[in-house]
């Protein structure tokens, strides 16, 4: 799963299984700037969004929560010892400085990993990240959205 996972184009140090997303070609990855491998795999994980994605995704879209426009599966790029990556936010609000991320299970095993990130983001482009369970999603999106506009507007 690709979720959280930082890519780069330079070492091709990818913690996840891109099989999945592979296009027919020899090299594919190589070949492409960091910018053009986000932007593909953004397009790929829209395709293949969670049921939890999808929920949250109905609730926020076009300017429907707090007048903000969220994005989904949106990139984010920043420095990481001296080389451009990127991470794919699951949903990102440019207004509020916002990232909400929907983790699985995948997340209860890379808690560490998270950390940096998030201290990351927030140090090199000023974002909040809050993060959900796919079952805070799926049982109550009501509170979800409830504590999200809590969060800013105790910001």
């Amino acid at each position: 799963m690709i979720h959280g996972t930082v890519f780069e184009n330079t070492e091709i140090e990818y913690k996840c299984n891109l099989s999945e997303m592979t296009p027919p070609g020899r090299g594919w990855v190589k070949e492409m700037t960091t910018k053009q491998l986000a932007i593909y795999l953004s397009r790929e994980l829209r395709k293949k969004q969670t049921h939890a994605e999808a929920i949250f995704w109905k609730a926020v879209r076009s300017n429907r929560f707090l007048d903000s426009n969220f994005l989904r599966q949106h990139p984010i790029f920043f420095t990481y010892r001296e080389k451009e990556k990127f991470f794919i936010a699951d949903f990102y609000c440019r207004r509020l400085k916002l990232i909400i991320e929907i983790d699985g299970g995948i997340h209860q095993q890379q808690a560490d990993y998270d950390q940096i990130r998030c201290e990351l983001l927030s140090i090199q482009h000023d974002l909040e990240i809050i993060r959900f369970t796919n079952s805070e999603i799926m049982n109550d999106i009501n509170n979800v959205l409830l504590k999200i506009k809590e969060f800013v507007t105790h910001k």
